[in-house]
């Protein structure tokens, strides 16, 4: 692990994408898909070394929080407020997005009721059994990383006959927001940095349709900064030869099957289905939703909710959803820095520790663009 941090490699791999941009004779612009790898980036200072290079790279719709509607979290507030003996479990972050009606940490629970952050979906499962009185709501949010353990989860209520327990589930798959990234044609893009976790469970399959229909290159890569350089010199390869495909530059952990338990498990308890996304709008086979054996854990069906998510925006002035699109910088947004910050954030990508709008305030880049 040591030399994927060693400076002297880092200056070498920097030097070898400046040769590559050179035969390719332009700058090229790369999405990294996944929070992790823009907080890699900026950490480590590769963002501005990469420009020097001739490499620009663009943030992507890969922060479950930040891509999770507003309506998802009002209905979770609304359930808080208004239910005596309720318990709202859910992972820190999510509690800090702000909606019109305030945020899960600001808001008031009903007497009896209250709210519990979690590290591990089976938390709540021990919440449910200490508090048999008690509903307990799993407001869980994640991609195909988290959506694994979501499953185990369910399937374990379901075990343990804990019929107190329920999941709302803001479920979402990376690849079919990729495909409406290229078919909007909004922003014009030389390739992609494909996220490390997520691929570690679908593997490589996945994404070869942008290579195929789109012909655009790409390399799943991890989370250290010669990770992301080793990515990036892949992509260049591609783009020099130009044969696009999928490039796994993190073996160690990611293979082209995926994890087949891990998938079947998934496929188990959840099935696919027509999802709305936080700037982007209606995705077709998107998310996930549980399916009919275990319906009695969806809070939706549990309570009689109706979630419909809309395009409006609480706070129209936040520009998140174009952040999330790679179409503008967080520092674009009129309210980054002047108004929002981590401490009063406008919008979940200042929120989330995935979201581009806090790593950019929180690794300096504070009033540039």
């Amino acid at each position: 692990m040591e030399e994927l941090r060693q400076e002297e490699i880092t200056s070498a791999l920097l030097k070898t994408i400046k040769k590559k941009i050179k035969t390719i004779g332009r700058r090229v612009r790369i999405m990294e898909v996944c929070g992790t790898h823009t907080m890699t980036v900026y950490r480590y200072g590769l963002k501005n070394l990469l420009e020097e290079a001739g490499v620009e790279l663009l943030s992507g719709p890969g922060c479950p929080v930040c891509i999770t509607p507003d309506e998802y979290h009002e209905i979770v507030i609304d359930l808080l407020t208004k239910r005596d003996k309720m318990i709202v479990a859910t992972f820190g972050d999510m509690t800090r997005v702000p909606t019109s009606r305030g945020s899960l940490q600001t808001a008031v629970p009903a007497p009896s009721s209250f709210l519990k952050i979690v590290y591990s979906p089976i938390e709540a499962l021990q919440l449910a059994q200490n508090y048999p009185d008690y509903e307990i709501v799993l407001f869980g949010a994640g991609f195909e990383t988290t959506i694994p353990s979501l499953a185990f989860t369910i399937k374990e209520a379901q075990a343990r006959s804990l019929r107190n327990f329920s999941l709302l589930a803001a479920c979402w798959l990376i690849p079919p927001p990729l495909r409406a990234i290229l078919e909007s044609g909004e922003v014009g893009l030389d390739g992609f940095l494909y996220p490390g976790h997520v691929s570690a469970i679908i593997g490589s399959a996945p994404y070869r349709f942008i290579a195929e229909e789109f012909k655009i290159a790409g390399a799943i890569t991890g989370f250290e900064p010669n990770d992301i350089l080793l990515g990036i010199i892949a992509t260049l390869d591609q783009i020099i030869n130009g044969i696009p495909e999928v490039a796994i530059e993190y073996c160690r952990a990611v293979s082209v099957e995926g994890n087949p338990k891990a998938l079947a498990l998934m496929a188990e308890v959840f099935e696919v289905k027509d999802a709305f996304w936080r700037g982007l709008g209606f995705i077709p086979q998107s998310g996930l939703t549980l399916k009919n054996q275990f319906e009695e854990f969806d809070t939706l069906k549990r309570f009689s909710l109706n979630l419909i998510p809309s395009k409006k925006s609480f706070n129209p002035a936040c520009r998140c959803g174009e952040v999330l699109r790679g179409l503008i910088q967080p520092t674009q947004c009129s309210l980054y820095e002047r108004l929002c910050r981590p401490e009063s954030p406008y919008g979940p990508c200042m929120v989330s520790f995935e979201g581009a709008c806090l790593i950019y305030y929180k690794f300096g880049q504070r009033g540039k663009s």
